[in-house]
Protein backbone atom coordinates (compact mmCIF):
# COMPACT_ATOMS: atom_id res chain seq x y z
CA UNK A 1 0.00 0.00 0.00
CA UNK A 2 1.55 3.38 -1.20
CA UNK A 3 2.00 5.90 2.01
CA UNK A 4 0.08 8.63 1.76
CA UNK A 5 2.43 11.83 1.20
CA UNK A 6 2.96 14.45 4.41
CA UNK A 7 2.34 17.57 3.18
CA UNK A 8 5.05 20.54 3.48
CA UNK A 9 6.05 21.67 7.21
CA UNK A 10 4.36 25.00 8.02
CA UNK A 11 6.30 28.12 7.42
CA UNK A 12 5.36 29.80 10.19
CA UNK A 13 7.05 26.70 12.76
CA UNK A 14 10.70 28.78 13.71
CA UNK A 15 8.64 31.14 15.57
CA UNK A 16 6.57 28.76 17.43
CA UNK A 17 6.08 26.89 20.65
CA UNK A 18 6.49 23.73 19.45
CA UNK A 19 8.41 21.56 17.82
CA UNK A 20 7.24 19.38 14.55
CA UNK A 21 8.47 16.92 12.68
CA UNK A 22 12.31 16.94 12.07
CA UNK A 23 12.78 19.64 14.00
CA UNK A 24 12.15 16.78 16.90
CA UNK A 25 15.91 15.66 17.36
CA UNK A 26 15.28 13.32 20.93
CA UNK A 27 15.79 9.66 20.13
CA UNK A 28 12.37 8.25 21.77
CA UNK A 29 9.02 9.98 22.06
CA UNK A 30 5.84 8.90 23.79
CA UNK A 31 3.25 8.92 20.86
CA UNK A 32 -0.56 9.91 20.60
CA UNK A 33 -1.68 9.23 17.21
CA UNK A 34 -4.35 11.36 15.22
CA UNK A 35 -6.81 8.77 16.54
CA UNK A 36 -6.42 9.59 20.41
CA UNK A 37 -4.39 5.96 20.71
CA UNK A 38 -1.34 6.21 22.86
CA UNK A 39 0.99 4.23 21.64
CA UNK A 40 3.04 4.99 24.81
CA UNK A 41 7.71 5.19 24.42
CA UNK A 42 8.42 4.37 21.07
CA UNK A 43 11.62 5.63 18.57
CA UNK A 44 11.35 9.36 17.09
CA UNK A 45 11.87 7.70 13.61
CA UNK A 46 9.01 5.56 13.83
CA UNK A 47 6.63 8.52 14.86
CA UNK A 48 7.46 10.40 12.22
CA UNK A 49 6.98 7.53 9.89
CA UNK A 50 3.41 7.27 11.46
CA UNK A 51 2.60 11.04 10.78
CA UNK A 52 3.69 10.96 7.43
CA UNK A 53 2.03 7.52 6.53
CA UNK A 54 -1.12 9.77 7.99
CA UNK A 55 -0.52 12.62 5.92
CA UNK A 56 -0.08 14.72 8.87
CA UNK A 57 2.72 16.26 10.87
CA UNK A 58 4.20 15.22 14.33
CA UNK A 59 3.75 17.91 17.01
CA UNK A 60 5.51 18.24 20.42
CA UNK A 61 2.66 18.94 22.66
CA UNK A 62 4.85 18.34 26.35
CA UNK A 63 8.29 19.02 25.90
CA UNK A 64 8.52 19.20 29.73
CA UNK A 65 7.43 15.58 29.89
CA UNK A 66 10.17 12.24 29.98
CA UNK A 67 10.25 11.40 27.72
CA UNK A 68 8.64 14.14 25.94
CA UNK A 69 4.84 13.41 24.66
CA UNK A 70 3.74 14.25 21.03
CA UNK A 71 1.04 14.09 18.41
CA UNK A 72 0.10 13.50 15.30
CA UNK A 73 -2.21 16.36 14.07
CA UNK A 74 -3.07 18.22 10.96
CA UNK A 75 -0.47 21.10 13.20
CA UNK A 76 -1.91 24.19 10.71
CA UNK A 77 -5.41 23.47 12.24
CA UNK A 78 -4.41 23.05 15.62
CA UNK A 79 -2.70 26.54 15.75
CA UNK A 80 -5.82 28.27 13.95
CA UNK A 81 -7.71 26.67 17.18
CA UNK A 82 -5.19 27.89 19.93
CA UNK A 83 -5.16 31.09 18.45
CA UNK A 84 -8.99 31.15 18.25
CA UNK A 85 -9.16 29.93 21.85
CA UNK A 86 -6.46 33.02 22.82
CA UNK A 87 -8.72 35.66 21.31
CA UNK A 88 -11.98 34.44 22.69
CA UNK A 89 -15.54 34.69 21.62
CA UNK A 90 -16.29 37.63 18.75
CA UNK A 91 -18.03 40.45 20.00
CA UNK A 92 -21.22 40.54 18.61
CA UNK A 93 -22.31 42.80 16.20
CA UNK A 94 -25.74 44.54 17.06
CA UNK A 95 -28.34 44.91 13.99
CA UNK A 96 -31.61 45.99 13.59
CA UNK A 97 -34.45 43.63 13.26
CA UNK A 98 -37.60 43.68 12.25
CA UNK A 99 -41.36 43.01 13.28
CA UNK A 100 -44.00 44.04 11.08
CA UNK A 101 -47.58 43.96 12.00
CA UNK A 102 -51.22 45.57 11.43
CA UNK A 103 -53.73 46.60 13.33
CA UNK A 104 -56.30 43.77 13.43
CA UNK A 105 -53.22 41.44 13.43
CA UNK A 106 -54.80 38.54 15.59
CA UNK A 107 -53.51 37.49 19.32
CA UNK A 108 -52.04 34.81 18.11
CA UNK A 109 -49.59 35.99 15.56
CA UNK A 110 -48.99 39.25 18.04
CA UNK A 111 -47.79 36.35 20.60
CA UNK A 112 -45.78 34.59 17.71
CA UNK A 113 -43.97 38.60 16.90
CA UNK A 114 -43.56 39.30 20.79
CA UNK A 115 -41.55 36.01 20.66
CA UNK A 116 -39.55 37.00 18.36
CA UNK A 117 -38.85 40.49 19.40
CA UNK A 118 -37.55 38.77 22.94
CA UNK A 119 -35.09 36.52 20.92
CA UNK A 120 -33.62 39.19 19.33
CA UNK A 121 -33.24 41.54 22.23
CA UNK A 122 -31.65 38.65 23.93
CA UNK A 123 -29.18 38.20 21.72
CA UNK A 124 -27.91 42.30 21.50
CA UNK A 125 -30.18 43.27 18.41
CA UNK A 126 -32.28 46.13 18.21
CA UNK A 127 -35.87 45.55 17.46
CA UNK A 128 -38.05 48.08 14.99
CA UNK A 129 -41.57 47.60 15.40
CA UNK A 130 -43.80 48.93 12.54
CA UNK A 131 -47.70 48.68 12.42
CA UNK A 132 -48.86 49.28 8.94
CA UNK A 133 -52.55 50.90 8.16
CA UNK A 134 -54.21 50.38 5.05
CA UNK A 135 -57.45 51.71 3.29
CA UNK A 136 -60.03 52.10 6.29
CA UNK A 137 -57.32 51.38 8.65
CA UNK A 138 -56.16 54.91 8.78
CA UNK A 139 -58.79 56.43 10.35
CA UNK A 140 -58.32 54.11 13.35
CA UNK A 141 -54.61 54.60 14.21
CA UNK A 142 -55.09 54.43 18.00
CA UNK A 143 -55.16 50.82 17.83
CA UNK A 144 -51.50 50.81 15.97
CA UNK A 145 -50.76 53.57 19.26
CA UNK A 146 -51.98 50.59 21.47
CA UNK A 147 -50.01 47.69 19.84
CA UNK A 148 -46.87 49.21 20.17
CA UNK A 149 -47.08 50.24 23.80
CA UNK A 150 -48.05 46.94 24.48
CA UNK A 151 -44.21 45.64 23.28
CA UNK A 152 -42.84 48.39 25.18
CA UNK A 153 -44.35 47.13 28.85
CA UNK A 154 -43.98 43.32 27.91
CA UNK A 155 -40.62 43.72 26.80
CA UNK A 156 -39.88 46.25 29.73
CA UNK A 157 -37.22 44.09 31.63
CA UNK A 158 -35.27 43.15 28.30
CA UNK A 159 -35.45 46.49 26.78
CA UNK A 160 -35.62 50.58 26.48
CA UNK A 161 -37.31 52.83 24.17
CA UNK A 162 -34.69 54.27 21.96
CA UNK A 163 -37.13 56.04 19.40
CA UNK A 164 -40.33 56.49 20.50
CA UNK A 165 -43.65 55.98 18.95
CA UNK A 166 -43.90 58.02 15.63
CA UNK A 167 -46.32 57.79 12.40
CA UNK A 168 -45.24 58.38 9.33
CA UNK A 169 -46.98 57.81 6.23
CA UNK A 170 -48.90 54.62 6.34
CA UNK A 171 -47.02 53.18 9.26
CA UNK A 172 -46.00 53.74 13.05
CA UNK A 173 -43.06 52.55 14.35
CA UNK A 174 -41.22 52.21 17.64
CA UNK A 175 -37.28 51.22 18.19
CA UNK A 176 -36.18 48.93 20.91
CA UNK A 177 -32.72 48.58 21.71
CA UNK A 178 -31.16 45.92 24.51
CA UNK A 179 -30.61 46.98 28.12
CA UNK A 180 -27.01 46.22 29.25
CA UNK A 181 -26.55 43.67 32.00
CA UNK A 182 -26.20 46.45 34.60
CA UNK A 183 -29.43 47.77 33.47
CA UNK A 184 -31.09 44.89 33.05
CA UNK A 185 -30.75 43.97 37.46
CA UNK A 186 -31.28 47.17 38.02
CA UNK A 187 -35.00 47.31 35.92
CA UNK A 188 -35.29 43.51 37.42
CA UNK A 189 -34.69 44.75 40.88
CA UNK A 190 -37.50 47.63 40.25
CA UNK A 191 -39.91 45.27 39.07
CA UNK A 192 -39.43 43.61 42.22
CA UNK A 193 -39.63 46.51 44.84
CA UNK A 194 -43.01 47.44 42.57
CA UNK A 195 -44.48 44.08 43.29
CA UNK A 196 -43.23 43.78 47.09
CA UNK A 197 -45.01 47.60 47.28
CA UNK A 198 -47.93 46.00 45.64
CA UNK A 199 -48.01 43.13 48.03
CA UNK A 200 -47.90 45.01 50.94
CA UNK A 201 -50.38 47.70 50.06
CA UNK A 202 -52.84 45.14 49.60
CA UNK A 203 -51.94 43.41 52.83
CA UNK A 204 -52.38 46.70 54.50
CA UNK A 205 -55.78 47.80 52.63
CA UNK A 206 -56.91 44.27 53.60
CA UNK A 207 -55.99 44.48 57.26
CA UNK A 208 -57.44 47.94 56.93
CA UNK A 209 -60.88 46.53 55.81
CA UNK A 210 -60.83 43.93 58.90
CA UNK A 211 -60.67 46.61 61.15
CA UNK A 212 -62.84 48.91 59.91
CA UNK A 213 -65.63 46.21 59.75
CA UNK A 214 -64.57 45.02 63.51
CA UNK A 215 -65.53 48.27 64.51
CA UNK A 216 -68.89 48.66 62.86
CA UNK A 217 -69.97 45.10 64.50
CA UNK A 218 -68.94 46.68 68.01
CA UNK A 219 -70.53 50.00 67.25
CA UNK A 220 -73.68 47.72 66.54
CA UNK A 221 -76.23 48.00 69.11
CA UNK A 222 -76.73 44.47 71.00
CA UNK A 223 -80.54 42.85 69.57
CA UNK A 224 -81.74 42.90 72.88
CA UNK A 225 -81.08 46.98 73.32
CA UNK A 226 -82.88 46.84 70.08
CA UNK A 227 -86.21 44.53 71.15
CA UNK A 228 -86.38 46.84 74.71
CA UNK A 229 -86.07 50.39 72.52
CA UNK A 230 -88.72 49.27 70.26
CA UNK A 231 -91.38 48.38 72.94
CA UNK A 232 -91.30 51.74 74.44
Amino acid sequence: MRSKRRPPPVAAAKGTDHRINRRIRIPRVQLIDHEGVNHGEIDTDAALRMAEEAGLDLVEVSPTARPPVCKIMNYGQYKYTLKKKQKGPKAHQAKVKGVRLHPNTAEHDIQVAMKKSKGFLEKGDKVLIQVWFKGREMAHTERGEELLKRFVQDLNELSKVESPIRREGKRMHLLLTPLTPEERNARKKQVEAAKEKAAAEAIAKAKAAREAAAKAKEAAPAPAETEKAGSN
